[in-house]
């Protein structure tokens, strides 16, 4: 694992947490950073940073994004996820909305309007060493790794994803036994 791209990523999740925060824009970790947020620990290589934003939010998100000092790349339509890079380091904000039920939709493309799981944004914070971030349900992320390929059959499935789903299952077996506690809020040895 290259441990000074994580430190960075690590840096970058800080930094947009932090602006973020500061402008009222609220965001989630999704994919393999939200698992590695769940877990407590960097477990993996990451070729990106996945987040979910409010569709609602995409404008004043964008600009704190340049003002960061991010370049906005192209990408899926803007209606549906917007992306990102900065330093090298590649990030994707996928757009969300809510349906008149309250339930959370895609918000553009040709899904929008279509729910995602129920529970997507309604996991506890994660937490690696003293970062913490808000992220997607656990077994939220469970569901959409193993459903991607269904759902769109022109995403094949990939081993990191069925080995994302097995450290997760082996997480939430053992929380749900008691087993292990929640992440410690120091940083793990070799963390970067």
């Amino acid at each position: 694992m290259d441990h000074e791209r994580a430190r960075r990523q690590l840096d970058l999740i800080a930094g947009v947490l932090e602006a973020a925060r500061a402008d009222g824009i609220p965001l989630w970790l999704r994919g393999g950073w939200a698992m590695d947020f769940f877990l407590g620990e960097v477990t993996r290589e990451h070729g990106d940073i996945d987040w979910f934003a409010w569709a609602r939010d995409a404008a004043p998100l964008g600009r704190m994004l340049v003002r960061l000092g991010h370049t906005p790349v192209p990408g899926p339509p803007a209606d549906l996820q917007l992306d990102f890079v900065e330093d090298g380091l590649e990030s994707s904000f996928t757009l969300v909305d809510t349906d008149a039920a309250g339930r959370v939709t895609v918000a553009g493309g040709p899904w929008a309007g279509t729910p995602w799981p129920a529970g997507l944004l309604g996991a506890e914070p994660g937490r690696i060493g003293v970062l913490e971030a808000p992220i997607v349900d656990p077994r939220v992320q469970i569901e959409i790794k193993r459903m991607m390929p269904v759902w769109d059959p022109s995403r094949p499935r990939r081993a990191k994803d069925a080995e994302d789903v097995a450290r997760l299952e082996r997480a939430l077996r053992r929380r749900a036994a008691g087993s292990v506690p929640s992440p410690d809020p120091r940083p793990p040895s070799g963390t970067p």
